[in-house]
């Protein structure tokens, strides 16, 4: 087989992995617009909040140490101990709970009814508001997370690529890791979502809030459910992409890789959050080795690299012109 054609397989492995890590993240966009029909700007900030407080729990970090030691004169930054993995999650779990009752209290139950744009800004102060306590509760420095998950190449996918093709294939186990826990998620989402009374209330209740209030649907209850839920999946993205680079604050910008992966798939579907994403990270992966280092073809087309950086947002506007509502979103009838 020839070394091209091998190349070019490795790095579309890579980017359907690639896609997996871009869908946990727009699995959180997904489930709170389909379930009030607010477009979440702030779900990058709470993967970022999430593994901020997943790392400084695991390490026994004193929250809000800084402000404490300025006012009292103290030097106390860790509590001595350290919290096992499992436990730390737990516990973070707890604390988007928690996140998910105060931002409906707060914030959206004030707003209900509004119009989206309203919901939609509300998003954005939020984002900003999370971004600074989570730098006041844990600091602004580059945090190793480390949860027990296997990282490095494959040997098994290495050795049996080796095999086939006498060319071994460097897949990450973080990424396989990554790949079957989003396809666990999306099933039980949409198990959640399509057969429990909860989940069909969460649609009604995206299409017209006050109509799901006449027919007994507590908002407030469903509100906190679905930002819950949303907070769970911004934590699993947290550890992901935590594991992956680190924990640090550009990691609320892979919110904006979402947002070309919920063009394609759908803002309201669950699967097209998971297509849309492989979609995604299959091409810009190959069209960064085929016509950004000018791989393929003879090398006629070389734009020079960092392709990856635009390549999804031209994709996903050129597919809004035929298809707006996306491979799975719902279609858009209005009576005229």
């Amino acid at each position: 087989m020839p070394d091209q054609l091998l190349y070019a397989m490795e790095v579309a492995l890579n980017g359907l992995m690639a896609g997996v890590m871009y869908s946990l993240v727009a699995l959180g966009f997904v489930l709170i617009f389909k379930a009030s029909g607010i477009f979440n700007y702030a779900q990058g900030v709470m993967a970022l909040f999430a593994a901020m407080t997943l790392v400084g729990i695991q390490n026994g970090q004193v929250p809000f140490s800084h402000m404490i030691n300025a006012a009292l004169g103290t030097d106390i930054h860790h509590f001595g101990w350290s919290v096992p993995a499992l436990a730390a999650i737990a516990l973070t779990v707890v604390v988007m709970v928690g996140l998910a009752w105060a931002v409906n209290r707060f914030v959206f139950r004030h707003l209900v009814n509004q119009e989206p744009i309203i919901l939609f800004m509300a998003t954005i102060g939020l984002a900003y508001f999370l971004e600074g306590v989570a730098d006041l509760m844990w600091g602004s420095e580059i945090k190793t997370l480390d949860v027990g998950l296997p990282q490095g190449i494959n040997d098994w996918v290495d050795t049996a690529t080796f095999d086939l093709f006498g060319y071994g294939f460097f897949i990450d186990n973080l990424d396989i890791v990554a790949t079957v826990i989003a396809g666990l998620l999306v099933a039980g989402l949409v198990i959640f979502s399509q057969y429990t009374k909860q989940g069909r209330a969460l649609r009604a209740v995206a299409d017209d809030h006050q109509a799901a209030l006449s027919v007994g649907i507590s908002l407030n209850f469903i509100w906190v459910l679905v930002w819950s839920i949303a907070g769970f999946v911004a934590l699993v993205a947290g550890i992901m992409w935590g594991a992956k680079s680190g924990v640090q604050f550009s990691l609320s910008l892979i919110a904006l890789k979402a947002l070309p992966v919920l063009m394609l798939g759908g803002f309201t579907s669950i699967p097209g959050a998971i297509v849309g994403g492989l979609i995604i990270g299959v091409g810009e992966k190959l069209f960064e080795f085929c016509f950004g280092n000018g791989q393929c073809f003879g090398g006629i087309i070389d734009l020079g690299g960092a392709t990856e950086t635009w390549f999804a947002y031209v994709l996903a506007l050129g597919f809004l012109v035929f298809r707006p509502q996306g491979l799975f979103g719902e279609k858009i009838i209005e009576r005229v």
